[in-house]
C-alpha cells in the first residue's frame, strides 16, 4: 500500500520544535497530571501511612450473581473459540495472529467485553474482563494483548471515562463489534517524560491539525481507531496542552511506517506511526485542552489490572507444567519434584500465583464496587506481578533445565512434547516495561504514598518557598505530625488475640499481625527517610524503591489471607488456599525482612560513584577485548514532523 496523499489544507501556524524541559519542568507536568485529591478511601494507602485497614478488604468483596453469569457463559464460549479455533504455535511461528481469528473474535463480542451493553458491547466486569484476558493470553499471549490494548487503553476506556455522550454513540458501538483501537503516547525521544512531547495539534478552524511520530504503537498496525495525545500549543481560545483525541487510523496524512518485532510477544501488531498535517475535528477531543496526560493516567489507574492477569495465567500455566513434568523427570531413584532444590522452586511457584490471584481479583473487584480509590492498588498489582510472574517463568525454565531453553517446535520435532517454556520467558519480559516500567511504578506510587507528607511539609522541603510559606508548613506538619507518629508506636498487630477469624488449622492471625506491624515500621521508615534527606529525598530512588517493595509485599499478603477466608467460607479448597497462603507469607517475610535490611545498608552512594566513572571515560579499558554487534545508526530516530517517505503498512483488518 502506498503512502497516503498529503491533504492540502495546513495548520494556521507550524508546529514548534521539541520543548526544552528542565526537570523541574518535567516533575511539575507530571504533578498536574496526578488526581489530586482522595475522595475515596484507600487500603494501599493507608498501608503506607502505618493504618492497617483490614476492614477496606475483608470480607472480600464479591461480584452480583448477574455479573456472574454474565461472566461465566463468555468465559464458556471464548474457551470454545480458543481451543477449536486458535493456534498459539502458528503465531508465534508466523508472528501474526490470522485474520480469521481476529473476526472469529470480533464475532463472539470480545472487543466489546467491557462496552456497556446498550453500545453493543458485553458489560463484563473488571473481575470478568480479566479472567477473559487471562484464559485469550494463555492460548496466545499476542491475542491477549491485542484485547487488551483494544479495551484496556485504546478507545473505549477513556470515552468510558471521560467521552461525551455524543462520542460515544459514535464510537463504542463500532470498538465493541468491528474496529480495533490503540493507544499512542510514546514517542521515539519521549517514555515516561511527558513533558517532552513533541507531536503537536495546532488549532484550525473547527479542527486541529497534528505533526509527529509514535513509537510503539500496539494494536497500531491494523487499528482502526486510534487515541492520540499531541500538544496545543497556548493562544487566543485555546488553553493548550497535552490534549488526548480520537482519531481515525485511515485518515489522510497518516503512515504506519514499520511494523516493530520483539524478542518477545511475536505476533502483536505494534509499529511506528507518523502524523503530517492530520485533521482532526475538534469534536474528537476528549475532554478538554492540557488533560490529556490526567485522562491517559485515570485510565491506567484499572487499565493496568490486564497486565497482572496476564501473569496469573502464566503463573497457573508454570505451576501445571512444573508438576507434569517434575513427577515425570527422574534423577537419582525419584522424581526431581522430591529432590528439594526443585522442591522449593514448586512451592515458590504455586504460593507466588496464589497470591497473584488473590491480588488481581481484589483489586479488580475494588475496582467494579467504585467503592474505593484504587491507583495506588492498581499500580501496586501491575508492579508486582510482572517482577513475580518473570521470576515464576525463570524458575520454569531451571526446572525444565536444557529442555526449558529448547524451543517448543524443536522438542516437537524430535518426540517430545512441545513445551513452550522459553517463549513464555520471553513473552513475559516485556510485562516489566508495559504501562510503566518497574523503575517509574515506584516513583508513581512513592509519590502517592508520601502523598499525605507532601500535602502538610511539601513547603517545608521546597527550596522555592518564601520564609513565611515554610513556617505556615512548619506549623500544619507540626500538628499533624503530633497525632500520627504516636499511632506508630502500638497498634493490633501486638496483641496475640487479633485476626483471630484467620485462624482454621492453619493460622493465618500471626501473619496479619505482621503486616499491621509492619506497615507502621514502613511508615516509620518512610518519615525518618523524608526527615533526613528532606528535599532530595525524590532522587533517593534506591530507598523509595524498597519502600513501595515492602508495601507491595504487604498488600500481596494481605490479599492472600482475605482470598483464602473466602475461599475457605465458601466451602472451596478452603484448607489448600489456608495453606497456601500461609507459604506465600513465609516467603513474603523473609523478602520483607531482606528490604527492611537494605533500606540503611545498601550500595547506593558507591553505586553512584560507578556511574559518575563510567559515564565520565574512566572504565573504558573494561569495555575493550569484545566486537560490538550493534549495526550502524542514531540512538534515537529522526522525528522531525513531515511527510512520510516511507510505504504505509497499515493494514486494517475488514
Amino acid at each position: 500500500m502506498s503512502a497516503p496523499t498529503t491533504p492540502s489544507s495546513s495548520p494556521a501556524t507550524p508546529p514548534p520544535s521539541r520543548p526544552a524541559v528542565s526537570e523541574r519542568e518535567a516533575r511539575e507536568v507530571a504533578e498536574a497530571a496526578r488526581e489530586q485529591h482522595w475522595r475515596k478511601p484507600s487500603f494501599a494507602k493507608e498501608l503506607f501511612l502505618g493504618r492497617f485497614r483490614l476492614d477496606l478488604i475483608h470480607p472480600h468483596p464479591l461480584p452480583t450473581d448477574e455479573a456472574v453469569q454474565r461472566g461465566e457463559a463468555f468465559l464458556a464460549k471464548l474457551r470454545d473459540f480458543l481451543e477449536t479455533r486458535v493456534d498459539g504455535a502458528r503465531i508465534e511461528r508466523e508472528a501474526r495472529i490470522p485474520d480469521e481469528v481476529v473476526d472469529g473474535l470480533k464475532e463472539l463480542g470480545a472487543l466489546g467485553m467491557k462496552i456497556d451493553p446498550k453500545y453493543g458491547g458485553l458489560g463484563l466486569t473488571q473481575v470478568y474482563y480479566n479472567k477473559a484476558l487471562a484464559l485469550a493470553g494463555s492460548a496466545s499471549p499476542a491475542i491477549g494483548v491485542l484485547l487488551s490494548a483494544h479495551q484496556s487503553i485504546g478507545v473505549p476506556q477513556p470515552l468510558k471515562m471521560f467521552g461525551t455522550q455524543e462520542q460515544k454513540e459514535t464510537f463504542l458501538p463500532r470498538c465493541a463489534r468491528t474496529d480495533i483501537s490503540a493507544f499512542l503516547l510514546t514517542e521515539p525521544d519521549v517514555g515516561s517524560d511527558p513533558a517532552r512531547l513533541a507531536t503537536t495539534a495546532v488549532p484550525d478552524g473547527d479542527d486541529y491539525v497534528l505533526d509527529g511520530v509514535k513509537l510503539w504503537t500496539t494494536n497500531g498496525v491494523v487499528a482502526d481507531l486510534l487515541v492520540v495525545m499531541a500538544r496545543v500549543p497556548k493562544g487566543e481560545g485555546h488553553k493548550g496542552g497535552i490534549t488526548a483525541f480520537v482519531v481515525e487510523a485511515d485518515s489522510p496524512g497518516i503512515t504506519v511506517e514499520n511494523r516493530n518485532a520483539f524478542m518477545g510477544l511475536r505476533g502483536i501488531e505494534n509499529g511506528v506511526t507518523r502524523f503530517h498535517r492530520v485533521r482532526v475535528p475538534a469534536a474528537h477531543r476528549i475532554g478538554e485542552e492540557g488533560q490529556g496526560l490526567k485522562i491517559a493516567l485515570t485510565t491506567l489507574n484499572t487499565g493496568r489490572l490486564s497486565l497482572p492477569a496476564s501473569c496469573v495465567a502464566a503463573g497457573k500455566w508454570c505451576l501445571k507444567i512444573a508438576r507434569e513434568w517434575s513427577e515425570a523427570r527422574e534423577q537419582w531413584g525419584k522424581p526431581i519434584a522430591r529432590h528439594e532444590a526443585v522442591g522449593s522452586k514448586i512451592s515458590f511457584i504455586a504460593a507466588t500465583t496464589f497470591a497473584l490471584e488473590a491480588v488481581t481479583d481484589l483489586a479488580s473487584q475494588m475496582a467494579d464496587e467504585d467503592r474505593n480509590d484504587i491507583r495506588i492498588e492498581g499500580a501496586l498489582a501491575k508492579l508486582y506481578a510482572s517482577e513475580m510472574a518473570w521470576l515464576m517463568a525463570d524458575e520454569l525454565v531451571q526446572i525444565r533445565g536444557g529442555r526449558g531453553f529448547e524451543t517448543a517446535d524443536s522438542l516437537r520435532a524430535r518426540g517430545e512434547r512441545g513445551v513452550p517454556a522459553e517463549q513464555l520467558l520471553r513473552d513475559l519480559r516485556i510485562n516489566r516495561i508495559f504501562e510503566g516500567s518497574t523503575e517509574i511504578m515506584h516513583l508513581l506510587i512513592a509519590r502517592e504514598a508520601v502523598d499525605a507528607h507532601l500535602s502538610v511539609a511539601g513547603d517545608l522541603i521546597d527550596p522555592d518557598k518564601s520564609l513565611s510559606d515554610k513556617a505556615k508548613a512548619g506549623a500544619g506538619a507540626g500538628l499533624f505530625y503530633a497525632k500520627w507518629l504516636p499511632k506508630l508506636v502500638a497498634g493490633p498487630g501486638h496483641l496475640p488475640t487479633s485476626y483471630g477469624e484467620f485462624k482454621h488449622g492453619v493460622d493465618l492471625s500471626g501473619h496479619l499481625r505482621y503486616v499491621e506491624r509492619t506497615a507502621r515500621k514502613l511508615a516509620r521508615s518512610t518519615f525518618y527517610g523524608m526527615s533526613r534527606w528532606q528535599g532530595r529525598m525524590e532522587s533517593k530512588q534506591g530507598f523509595l524503591g524498597r519502600i513501595v517493595d515492602i508495601g507491595a509485599e504487604l498488600f500481596a499478603m494481605s490479599a492472600a489471607c482475605v482470598r483464602a477466608e473466602l475461599l475457605r467460607s465458601q466451602g472451596t479448597n478452603g484448607r489448600e488456599a489456608y495453606q497456601l497462603a500461609d507459604a506465600f507469607c513465609r516467603q513474603s517475610r523473609l523478602r520483607v525482612e531482606e528490604l527492611f535490611g537494605r533500606l540503611w545498608n545498601n550500595t547506593d552512594d558507591l553505586d553512584r560513584a560507578v556511574v559518575k566513572g563510567v559515564l565520565a571515560g574512566t572504565y573504558t579499558w573494561l569495555e575493550e577485548g569484545v566486537i560490538d554487534a550493534s549495526a550502524d545508526g542514531p540512538w534515537i530516530a529522526d522525528t522531525t514532523p513531515g511527510p512520510s517517505e516511507k510505504e504505509n503498512v497499515h493494514r486494517p483488518i475488514r
